[in-house]
């Protein structure tokens, strides 16, 4: 147990750290080949990098053989799953702050289109059809869709000639 978010084996930071120096990827490389480690290095560096790969994980001492590359670590870290936390609310229908699917219930799809124009558009702005499009398009790539659920739904108001659109005064809490 490595004691490092209570994760047994490898952890992929300490592995990341490792191989983001070039000392001890070169030293990798050269246990991996076989190859004597670092032989040009001073005495210090060469230590340094290779206690880095034995505390990542990624070589072990093998009795007579010396540094061995681990057959395991990069398995084990695979094996390691972190546990996912469920989303809520409006994230449950968002990927990377965009919108990836529309709920079904009136509820929710109020509560994702309310989040929306609440992001976009600020209260008493007034804006093109093109202005609200281009900001819309933050959200998603089907902004005529989305600019008329916020109609529909009585979130974004649109003047009487059509010339422009303004965000529904939001309701007293």
């Amino acid at each position: 147990m490595n004691g490092v978010s209570g994760l047994s084996g490898p952890h992929w930071r300490r592995v990341m750290a490792a191989l983001a120096s070039r000392e001890a990827r070169t030293a990798y490389a050269q246990i991996v080949l076989g190859e004597d480690v670092l032989p040009d290095a001073k005495e210090q560096r060469r230590s340094k990098a290779i206690g880095m790969l034995l505390e990542a994980g990624l070589v072990e001492w093998s009795g007579d053989k010396g540094l061995e590359a681990s057959d395991a670590v990069f398995r084990d870290l695979l094996s390691q799953h972190p546990k996912r936390q469920p989303k809520t609310g409006v994230d449950r229908f968002l990927r990377l702050g965009r919108i990836d699917r529309y709920p079904a219930s009136p509820a929710d799809r109020r509560q994702l289109l309310a989040w929306v124009v609440g992001q976009a558009i600020k209260p008493g702005e007034d804006l093109t059809e093109r202005q609200v499009n281009e900001r819309l398009l933050n959200y998603t790539d089907d902004v005529v869709l989305l600019r008329r659920y916020l109609v529909d739904f009585e979130l974004l108001e649109r003047t009487a000639s059509g010339s422009s659109y303004r965000r529904v005064a939001d309701e007293p809490a």
